[in-house]
């Protein structure tokens, strides 16, 4: 039996014996030395390349089309993306894995322990008090938790009931590498290329990185102009759409007609230079004009888009009490990501958080950091329910912790096994989905098919990833075009998914259905998805 201990503080920075001193970006955020935290950036030249959207004025059509203009950001299912920074624990003692069965094709004992349940916890466990009833697992989401899932009681705290029962998921089985940022890990290029938009910006994200996040993207999905655009708070959202002292001396209306007449001034200087070397330097100066418009007419007042002041969000009726909301970074980096992306200004956004390399030889220290980040996505399900609008939310990690049964019995601790080494063997992101509708279906005509579907792939009676039982399963890259694939099934475009513009060049070959976890829950239209 373990000794009691208190945890480290959900900030705190992580020691380990085992690994060299952190001297990359990605080892400082990992052990927690980097917080999730940023600086406010003002555009620069990516940002400009970044598809501007929608002017209300009387600009030429022709022109709107050439800046790949839309009115609405909504044309999609929105999507975020958590990166647990350095190899958290999912499998097991938060989201069930089971063998070839499912989620509840129960594993052994021994296989349990190393994924720190142990044996008065294992999910097969019968309550001695009820034979109907079992103690250790939670389907309250659709997909089965361990019932004491740090995870699961955070997501539990910021849900209502009726959010909860409109909640499924499913669970991926795959391995991959510890401790590293060279992981394919991201999907937001993926999603993007699979129509996710926004009417401010394509893609965001909580590191001013590459890819948004920690894990990097596939290459073969990066693509420069749609480059996330760094969101880790309230200022960084309402920095977006500052247009300066302009808005404010002239009035919006005027402003709007300012930016205009500069657009047509510059229109008329490049046609009488007779600029025609290169379209794409002309279309970049065109089309910053019109986005700047764009911006003075829609967002006029920045502070329309503060989380701070949405309260949905923050305060009394809000998911974060206005203490939480003013004490606690993650919360505040979630609520900008989580706003944006639910009200259609970006199509997608990944949160980053930092410090998962718990393996810190005991347990409470994983518990407490798994506790608020179950917190940050369960606040992502339930604004996703108070704007009426479904939300894909997927949850990921480099690599993965074990156990060797040891137990710790602290408060935090709670009696569960404690975290002792990295181990990439024991890996499973997974995803949520919730739909206004109704609880998103399975696919399959019987609870055995259905459970085929809820878990992609399987683990060994031992918890090690069945290697074999999917592409996804020890291919990174193929663990991506998983997830896009189902993001692209809950559209009913599962069928499109190897024709081009999409993925016609990828890896998962004639697997698609069995890949595929959930039936269509919304009908995409140009205008806006109809939900099921």
């Amino acid at each position: 039996m373990g000794r009691s201990r208190r945890p480290n503080h959900p900030d705190a920075p992580l020691f380990h014996a085992d690994h060299r001193r952190p001297r990359t970006r990605r080892e400082f955020i990992s052990q927690g030395f980097m917080a999730g935290m940023g600086t406010v950036v003002g555009s620069n030249l990516l940002n400009l390349l970044s598809p501007p959207r929608s002017v209300h004025a009387a600009i030429d059509q022709v022109l709107k089309d050439q800046c790949n203009l839309t009115i609405n950001g909504d044309v999609k299912i929105p999507f975020i993306c958590f990166d647990l920074a350095g190899g958290a624990n999912i499998a097991g003692s938060n989201v069930l894995v089971g063998g070839t069965g499912g989620q509840l094709d129960f594993l052994s004992t021994a296989g349990y322990s190393k994924l720190g349940i142990p044996g008065d916890m294992t999910p097969s466990i019968t309550n001695l008090n009820d034979v109907t009833t079992n103690d250790f697992f939670n389907t309250d989401l659709g997909l089965a938790f361990h019932s004491d899932s740090a995870f699961l009681r955070g997501i539990l705290e910021r849900t209502d009931a009726a959010t909860r029962d409109k909640i499924n998921g499913a669970v991926i089985p795959a391995r991959s590498n510890n401790d590293t940022g060279t992981n394919p890990h991201n999907p937001l290029f993926a999603i993007n290329r699979a129509g996710a938009d926004g009417g401010l910006l394509s893609l965001i994200g909580s590191r001013n990185t590459d890819s948004g996040g920690n894990s990097m993207s596939p290459s073969s999905f990066f693509n420069l102009e749609v480059r996330p655009t760094k969101i880790d708070r309230p200022t960084d959202v309402t920095g977006l759409v500052d247009t300066g002292s302009l808005v404010t001396s002239f009035g919006q209306e005027k402003a709007v007609s300012i930016l205009e007449s500069m657009f047509k001034i510059s229109q008329d200087k490049i046609e009488m230079a007779n600029i025609t070397t290169d379209e794409d330097i002309q279309r970049l100066l065109r089309c910053g004009y019109i986005k700047t418009a764009d911006l003075a007419e829609r967002f006029g007042n920045p502070q329309d888009l503060n989380p701070m002041l949405d309260t949905d969000i923050v305060g009394g009726a809000g998911i974060f009490t206005q203490d939480e909301f003013d004490n606690e970074g993650e919360f505040r980096k979630t609520a900008s990501v989580m706003k944006m992306v639910m009200e259609g200004h970006a199509g997608a956004g990944c949160i980053t958080m930092g410090g998962f390399d718990y393996h810190t030889g005991d347990r409470s220290t994983g518990e407490v950091r798994d506790l608020r980040a179950g917190r940050c996505m369960g606040a992502c399900l339930e604004y996703a329910a108070r704007k009426g609008k479904p939300l894909m939310m997927y949850v990921y990690s480099d690599g993965s912790v074990a156990s060797n049964g040891t137990i710790d019995n602290s408060i935090d601790g709670r009696g569960k096994g404690v975290w002792t080494g990295d181990n990439s063997s024991t890996a499973a992101p997974f995803f949520l989905v919730y739909n206004p509708g109704f609880r998103p279906q399975l696919i399959g005509a019987t609870p055995e098919e259905m459970a085929m579907h809820q878990q992609l792939g399987s683990m060994s009676a031992d918890a090690s990833v069945v290697t074999s039982a999917t592409p996804a399963a020890n291919n990174v890259n193929l663990l991506v075009e998983t997830v896009v694939l189902n993001y692209m099934a809950l559209h009913g475009q599962q069928n499109e998914f190897n024709t081009a513009p999409f993925f016609p060049s990828n890896g998962l070959g004639n697997l698609v259905d069995s890949l595929t976890a959930f039936q269509p829950i919304v009908t995409s239209s140009i205008d806006s998805p109809i939900i099921l």
